[in-house]
């Protein structure tokens, strides 16, 4: 890559570039199951629904969004205060280019920083770059769900992979 990303928290202005690139992977691929475009307007709401605890970053190249990952809410039940999924989306003009390994790698120092115990990757089984830059990123396999999305007149798998991570649990937390 002749220019490294530059990664950083998210902002409402990347919201357009957030958008578009998820709308092409929404649009083009199995990256996402979503099968619905996203908006400006749904964007906007899903990263201020995000915060602190639950953060974007996005990756730039020449001052432009390049891609992005996410932490999100693994399930709202106390005892999964450890837990967080992670996403990486990537244009597609800037893919095979060392950013999502840059993103995934970010995303998971956040993790750490956050205290965060289990990160989960949820990757449709055909989807090999992406199952190869988790499982390289040190994700482990940890679960297979058969024909649980349909795109595309597709059937599709879902692989679940999770990154264990040194944690301090807070004595009340699950409680």
């Amino acid at each position: 890559m002749t220019n490294a990303p530059l990664i950083r928290d998210a902002t409402l202005e990347d919201v357009p570039s957030i958008t578009d690139i998820y709308r092409d992977a929404v649009l083009n691929t199995v990256a996402t199951l979503d099968t619905v475009p996203p908006t400006i307007e749904s964007r906007t709401a899903w990263l201020q629904h995000h915060g602190a605890r639950f953060p974007v970053l996005v990756a730039t190249v020449d001052g432009r969004v390049a891609g992005w990952a996410s932490l999100s809410e693994w399930n709202d039940r106390g005892a999964y205060a450890y837990t967080a999924e992670s996403s990486v989306y990537v244009a597609a003009s800037h893919r095979r280019k060392g950013i999502g390994a840059a993103l995934l790698a970010a995303i998971e120092a956040r993790a750490r920083e956050l205290n965060y115990h289990v990160v989960i990757a949820r990757v449709v089984a055909t989807n090999e770059t992406s199952l190869e830059l988790v499982r390289t990123a040190g994700y482990e396999d940890v679960g297979h769900i058969r024909e649980v999305g349909y795109k595309f007149g597709k059937w599709l798998d879902m692989c679940v992979l999770q990154l264990t991570l040194p944690c301090t649990p807070d004595s009340s937390a699950g409680e």
